[in-house]
This record gives C-alpha cells, sequence and structure tokens, in this order.
C-alpha cells in the first residue's frame, strides 16, 4: 500500500458514541472525509439529526439514533449496535467517545455521581467493545476499537488548583487499562484496540477547566490548547491501516502538557 492507500477508510463503517459535538464530532467528520460511512449516537435525538443533516450536506453518509448508554437497565447497547447492523450491516471501526464527568472534592464526592462515572466512563466502554467485536470484530478477523480515554488517567489533580475530578481521573485510568487488556486479548484476532488521552480542549465535558485553561496553556510545551481539528490527525491514524501494527497504546493529544 501507498501512504494514502494507509489511511483511507473508504467503504468502512465507523460508530462513534457521543457524536454529534466536540471530540465525537472531530472524528465523524475525519473518518466521513476520509470515506467511512459514520453512525453517531448522542442522548439528544434533535441534536443527532442535525449532525447527521450537516455530515450528509458535506457528502458523508452518515446516520445516527438518540440513545442513553448510561442507562444500562434499558440495554442502550444491544439498541444502538443493532440500529448500526440494520442501516449499515456491520461495524469495522468503533469509538468510545461518550463520558461524562462530576466535579467534587474526594473527601465528600457523592456515590451517585462516581457510579454515574464509572458507568458511562468504564461500563459502557467495555460492554460496547465487547458487543461488537463478538458481532462483527472476531468473525470478520479484523477491526479497530478507539477508546478516549484522558491524559487525567495518568494523573491525579494539582492541589488548590480548584480540580475536584476523582472520579473522571479513575475512570480513565480505567479505560487505558482496558484498552491494553482487550489488545492482548483480542490481538490474534486481527483486532486493534488502541485510546486516545486527549488534553484539555474546550468542549461541553471540560466546561469546568474554563477558569484554568490560561494556566494550562502557560505549563504547556506547544503553548496551546486543543483546536477543531487537533484529534483527527491521531483519529484516523488508529481507525486505518496505518496503524495495523499498533495496539495496546495509550496516545496523548496534549500539546505535550502530560510530558512536564
Amino acid at each position: 500500500m501507498n501512504v494514502k492507500q494507509l489511511f483511507d477508510l473508504t467503504g468502512k463503517v465507523a460508530l462513534i458514541t457521543g457524536g454529534t459535538k466536540g471530540l465525537g464530532l472531530q472524528m465523524a467528520e475525519a473518518f466521513g472525509e476520509q470515506g467511512a460511512k459514520v453512525f453517531i449516537s448522542a442522548r439528544n435525538g434533535a441534536e443527532v439529526e442535525s449532525v447527521v443533516a450537516e455530515l450528509n450536506a458535506k457528502g458523508i453518509e452518515a446516520a445516527g439514533i438518540a440513545c442513553d448508554l448510561g442507562k444500562l437497565d434499558t440495554n442502550p447497547v444491544q439498541t444502538l449496535v443493532d440500529a448500526v447492523e440494520a442501516r449499515f450491516g456491520t461495524i469495522d471501526i468503533l469509538v468510545n467517545n461518550a463520558g461524562t464527568t462530576w466535579g467534587q472534592p474526594a473527601v465528600e464526592h457523592s456515590y451517585d455521581g462516581w457510579q454515574k462515572v464509572m458507568t458511562l466512563n468504564v461500563d459502557v466502554c467495555f460492554l460496547m467493545a465487547q458487543e461488537v467485536a463478538r458481532r462483527f470484530m472476531i468473525p470478520r478477523q479484523s477491526g479497530k476499537i478507539i477508546n478516549i480515554a484522558s491524559i487525567a488517567g495518568f494523573k491525579g489533580n494539582r492541589p488548590n488548583s480548584g480540580v475536584h475530578t476523582v472520579a473522571y481521573n479513575t475512570s480513565k485510568a480505567a479505560a487505558i487499562n482496558l484498552t491494553r487488556a482487550l489488545a492482548g486479548e483480542w490481538g490474534p484476532y486481527n483486532i486493534n484496540v488502541n485510546a486516545i488521552c486527549p488534553g484539555y480542549f474546550p468542549t461541553k465535558l471540560a466546561k469546568g477547566l474554563d477558569k484554568v485553561s490560561e494556566m494550562i496553556k502557560q505549563g504547556t510545551p506547544l503553548g496551546r490548547i486543543g483546536g477543531e481539528d487537533d484529534i483527527k490527525g491521531p483519529a484516523v491514524f488508529l481507525a486505518s491501516e496505518a496503524s495495523r501494527h499498533v495496539s495496546g497504546q495509550a496516545i496523548a493529544v496534549d500539546g505535550g502538557n502530560s510530558v512536564v
């Protein structure tokens, strides 16, 4: 293959959870621009319809459904995967992007908040990977799974920073090691499992960090925060044959913030 072929996603089907805004939308656009068919999910049905229409208007074949993955008692994983299969027949690329956070000091952290974060950021990540691998990737002997973790999964928070996200940090560390464990177990089926660990991007999920964004920028070697296109390249790399010899890795996309 030449380099263009290695990064080509023509004909592939990508499922992106939490795909209507922020990093999820960046990846949906990137995959579509590389030729993939894109299926997105989010809780807000009107947002899903609007984003699907926008993607279609750009020449990207896209579809999606409203789905609250955090409500496991309603069997949302099965519902979502069934919907993708009904529309596109298979799933070649899974991006576990849906996530949540909870800001509260550890000493008084709500257990309900802890469970909410762990359910969506860890349990759903595993259950989605399990269902997609079992149904499509293992029988086909190929697949790409990308878990969206965070550089918060590498560390805690600085004292007196005003950031209290113990559940989020813990969940993202779990997502990173889930990535490694699945990569080890599913490598014989030619399934690549990797994680992207973003630093600070000004998304809805990171809204509570707006007050410290300037401090984050000053402490980042590249002197900037994540922009509108900064997740696209790493995501396409991990979704394509360009990364066929890369698995079990957690790639920081943070301007170098996590190394200083």
